[in-house]
Parts: C-alpha cells; structure tokens; sequence
C-alpha cells in the first residue's frame, strides 16, 4: 500500500496508538479504510466515465470515416453511371449522325441521278408549258369577267 512496508505501517499504528489511545483507534482506521474505499471508488467511476467518453469519441471518429468512405463511394458509383448515360448518349448522336450523313449523300446522290435522266430541253418545255398555262389562265379570267 502506496509504497510501504511492514515495519512503516507498523510505527504508523503505533503513532496512532499514542494518539488517538486503544479506544478510537479501530473506530478511526474503520473511517480511514470507508475513505479509502469512496476515493478508490470515485477514482473508478472517474475512469470508467472517461473510458466511455474515450470510446464514444472513438465511435464518433468511426462512424465519421465510414460516412466519408461512403460519401465517396456513392460520389464515384453516381460518377461512373452518369458516364455511362453520357457514352450511350454520345454513341445515340454519332449514330444519328451517320444516318443522317447517309441520308443527305443517297439525296445528293439521287438528285444528280435524276439531273443525269432528264434533258434540259423538256425543262425548257415545262417552262413554256407554265406559260401557256398562266396564259390561258388569263384569257379564261378576262372571258369570265
């Protein structure tokens, strides 16, 4: 106890004897083992407090790890399927791209077909052909006035 030996606890109790007398001794260590017991108890409870105190902020330090591991982990998980929607988009647009390239060169293609097939002469006869069709247009307004 606290560093002391026999012969020390044993001049210790004979100083009490020749103070306190035979009588209040035992009353007196009685009071001096009930103190001992309230402060190693209050000592106890202290430490039992702060060891709660010390896994609780341990607990806090965890639970804020695993809210950050998975903050990051939905962070890239959202990441990886917006790319995804943003490579299926891109591949929808070059895809419409293509066909739309496809369509406008077959329509190239077709119009110089038909260019090809038709003789500029009856395209100089579909021209008198709307002449003479404003024309008799006219003189069947002029009658009908």
């Amino acid at each position: 106890m606290f560093g002391m030996g026999f012969s020390e606890i044993m001049i210790i109790l004979v100083i009490g004897i020749i103070f306190l007398g035979p009588e209040k001794l035992p009353e007196a260590m009685v009071k001096i083992a009930k103190f001992f017991n309230a402060f190693k108890k209050t000592i106890n409870e202290a430490k039992e407090s702060i060891d709660q105190e010390l896994k609780i902020e341990e607990l806090k330090k965890e639970a804020l790890e695993y809210k950050k591991k998975l903050h990051e982990t939905t962070n890239s998980v959202k990441h990886s399927v917006y790319m995804d929607e943003f490579e299926e988009i891109k591949n929808s647009a070059g895809d419409i791209n293509k066909t739309f390239k496809e369509s406008v060169e077959k329509a190239v293609t077709s119009t110089k077909d038909d260019s090809k097939t038709f003789p500029k002469k009856e395209k100089k006869k579909s021209e008198n052909d709307t002449k003479k069709v404003e024309n008799k247009t006219e003189t069947e307004d002029k009658n009908n006035v």
